[in-house]
């Protein structure tokens, strides 16, 4: 008998959320000038690939079950005796999870005043070097080619304003 955890449970949620948005983005309406590329595109793209992700996590909680109940089944228990106390790592998943949180929180509260490029480089180079990467001269490079390359396209090409902060931009 199968049984269904709180990842399927996700997945469900995260399908019905995805049609959801998909029959919102079905009712932009168009524009009456035709483009190769209307409004309306990337929601329903982006809902298309929120669903088929759903779809894929509820899929792939069925393989993960089932590699982790034969994994059970082929150890034995021999520190049952034992009681096993865990332990909070700066490198654990929570951590993790907690520590890029909080690094998006920063970013959030120091995009007006830093502006763009060094908020988002900042974070970035931080996040890379917080998750292991140790080349940091590599790191830098590709975080600032990155993020002015995104701040010129997206000021100059596209129109969108960013906050130039302390950079004389």
């Amino acid at each position: 008998m199968m049984r269904f955890t709180a990842q399927h449970l996700i997945a469900a949620v995260l399908a019905l959320l995805s049609c959801l948005y998909l029959w919102m983005a079905w009712q932009i309406p168009t524009f009456p000038i035709p483009r190769p590329v209307d409004s309306d595109v990337f929601p329903k793209l982006l809902g298309g690939l929120l669903l088929l992700l759903s779809i894929w996590l509820f899929v792939d909680a069925f393989t993960a079950k089932a590699e982790e109940t034969a994994e059970e089944n082929t150890e034995e228990n021999t520190d049952s005796t034992q009681q096993q106390t865990r332990t909070w790592h700066w490198r654990s998943p929570a951590a993790q999870v907690l520590v890029t949180a909080l690094a998006i929180l920063a970013y959030a509260l120091l995009l007006e005043k830093l502006g763009f490029v060094l908020s988002s480089s900042g974070l970035m180079f931080a996040l890379a070097c917080y998750y292991g990467y140790r080349a940091h001269v590599i790191n830098l490079v590709t975080t600032l080619a990155i993020v002015l390359a995104l701040y010129f396209v997206m000021t100059g090409l596209v129109g969108v304003h960013l906050p130039p902060g302390l950079l004389p931009f």
